[in-house]
């Protein structure tokens, strides 16, 4: 009979956990730029940080994948779900980073939707980094997560929809659309971790 040796050391699992609790940082960040008394410029530098810290994680991972010689789970699963995490952090990090470049006066309220879905699946993203360990109790969250995303696609839908019912000039509809993208992909990218986990534990159960 055959069976799979696992390190017991928790360094993959810790740093998987790290990056969960930036995600939940970067993703309060983002609600607070879309208030309307926000130190943009402060939110912004606090999120440039953020997502320097989220980078320092990833790299720790990357370095503690070429210097193990056995992983907890498959090396190209680790970078997936490393790269997946941080391209999460990069979409949220731009989202900001264009509300303060393009300078827009008046966000549509409706992104408050698209924020607090992305608030959501920060939370149960974070939540799950840990169960990696044991593989336990996952699947609520990828399901979940995927229920989020349909209800993010739905919400993107309607602002495009607002952006192009002409009630806006036209140079706000292109900065507007650029920011409400962001966050978009900053959605499908929480789907992206969750298939990953999802495929994960698949093949360790």
């Amino acid at each position: 009979m055959g069976f799979r040796f696992r390190p017991v050391e928790s360094s993959f699992y810790d740093l998987f956990s790290e990056f969960g609790a930036h995600l939940v940082s970067g993703a309060d960040l983002l609600a607070e730029m879309l208030s309307d008394d926000a130190d943009r410029e402060d939110v912004a530098r606090r999120m440039r940080e953020a997502e320097h810290a989220a980078d320092e994680t990833t790299h720790a991972i990357i370095k503690r994948v070429n210097s193990t010689f056995v992983t907890p789970f498959d090396r190209e699963d680790i970078y997936s779900l490393a790269s997946g995490l941080d391209d999460i952090m990069d979409m949220m990090e731009e989202a900001v980073d264009l509300i303060l470049l393009y300078q827009v006066e008046s966000l549509p309220s409706e992104l408050s939707n698209q924020v607090e879905v992305l608030q959501r699946c920060s939370e149960l993203t974070a939540e799950a980094m840990p169960r990696l360990k044991s593989m336990a109790d996952l699947e609520d969250y990828w399901i979940e997560i995927n229920r989020l995303e349909n209800t993010g696609d739905k919400s993107y839908r309607r602002i495009l929809a607002s952006l192009f019912s002409g009630k806006y000039e036209a140079i706000e509809v292109l900065k507007l659309k650029d920011i409400v993208e962001s966050l978009e992909g900053a959605i499908d990218a929480f789907e992206k971790v969750a298939n990953t986990v999802e495929q994960i534990a698949v093949k360790e159960s």
